[in-house]
């Protein structure tokens, strides 16, 4: 598994947790704290990034929205820059934009 990560530094250290966890030695629970302490945190969407990403994936806003499950004057309203995605939207966003619209499907 690769991981974005915060430095190289927090790379080495979860790249050791996950191998600890793969072999037994860290329960579930602690690798999740590794993964949240380790881990870039998930990027912003602006206006102008929600809708790069809709172009770049070849999508309509209704079908966006439909990927993202939220309705298409959401999306819309995020493209004119009126709203902001929320939490999930925006982790949904980065999984989109890191690893395309076959990691949602």
């Amino acid at each position: 598994m690769t991981t974005k990560t915060k430095s190289r530094i927090l790379e080495a250290v979860h790249e050791s947790a996950s191998d600890l966890h793969r072999l037994g030695f860290i329960d579930k629970r602690k690798m999740q704290k590794y993964d949240a302490l380790c881990l870039e945190p998930v990027q912003n969407y602006d206006a102008e990034k929600v809708k790069a990403l809709r172009e770049r994936l070849h999508l309509s806003q209704t079908v966006l929205a439909s990927v993202l499950n939220t309705s298409t004057s959401t999306v819309r309203k995020w493209e004119v820059g009126d709203k902001r995605p929320s939490g999930p939207s925006q982790k949904l966003l980065d999984i989109l934009d890191r690893k395309g619209l076959e990691a949602i499907l």
